[in-house]
């Protein structure tokens, strides 16, 4: 049997990169997706790619810095597939630069997409995933919350406030059956590192041990895990999935 079957899952900043490719995989898995993203003609297009492929999902509109953007895409998930079992919080910007140039708007965009979005996601489903004693919380983190990123103050902020938020959910609601971690990935093969300079890039390769960035297929298997039966008794645990590059 499938690892996630008929289970619905939504996730967020599901258009592209690493959000495409959990969607790909719990769909192979049996899982109802719905794609969350603020980028509604890409979220479209990928969502019709899925269907070819065999996919049961759904394309849903949302901006995560808003509330009542986010009940709306939630009733909307509830009401069309009757239940919620997972949710997988992979939305987040960035808007790099050095604490002296960094501005006070792109520092609270970041914190307001990459943080508060959770929140708002999070409270938003929980009265479902309570009303039937069992689902999965996914939390997206990064390295960079851990050990900080020369350039990313606000997304490192909002980062390292996730891993506060995963470890307090799981409190509160193991007693429940909803178990909360977070996946901390690397740096991944996605659009956002595609801007880092070659040099650069290269540079990273050196200092991790594999010798190699994650694919979103890496990340995206974490996701699974955390979401799929086998992790019942894991909750408010960071999984690191970066090669090894801060050991």
């Amino acid at each position: 049997m499938s690892r996630l079957q008929d289970k619905v899952a939504i996730i967020t900043g599901a258009a592209n990169g690493i959000g495409l490719e959990a969607a790909r995989t719990f769909g192979r898995e049996g899982a109802k997706v719905v794609l969350a993203d603020f980028d509604e003609e890409a979220g479209k297009q990928r969502a019709s790619e899925l269907k070819e492929e065999g996919f049961e999902v759904t394309f849903i509109q949302v901006n995560v810095a808003d509330r009542e953007s986010v009940d709306q895409m939630v009733k909307q998930t509830a009401d069309q597939y009757g239940k919620i079992d997972i949710l997988v919080n992979n939305a987040g910007i960035t808007r790099d630069a050095m604490l002296a140039k960094m501005s006070p708007e792109d520092f609270q965009l970041v914190i307001d997409v990459n943080l508060t979005g959770v929140f708002h996601c999070t409270q938003a489903v929980l009265p479902y995933l309570i009303e039937q004693g069992k689902g999965k919380i996914i939390i997206t983190s990064s390295v960079s919350g851990t050990y900080g990123n020369v350039g990313q103050t606000n997304y490192a902020a909002a980062k390292a406030g996730l891993i506060g938020m995963t470890k307090t959910w799981a409190k509160e609601l193991g007693r429940k059956g909803i178990n909360v971690n977070a996946v901390a990935p690397g740096f991944t093969e996605t659009a956002m590192v595609e801007k880092v300079p070659e040099k650069v890039i290269d540079q990273l390769k050196q200092q991790i041990p594999m010798q190699r960035l994650g694919k979103p297929s890496d990340i995206a298997n974490a996701y699974l895990f955390l979401a799929s039966d086998e992790s019942d008794y894991v909750n408010g645990h960071v999984l690191h999935v970066d090669g090894g590059i801060m050991m």
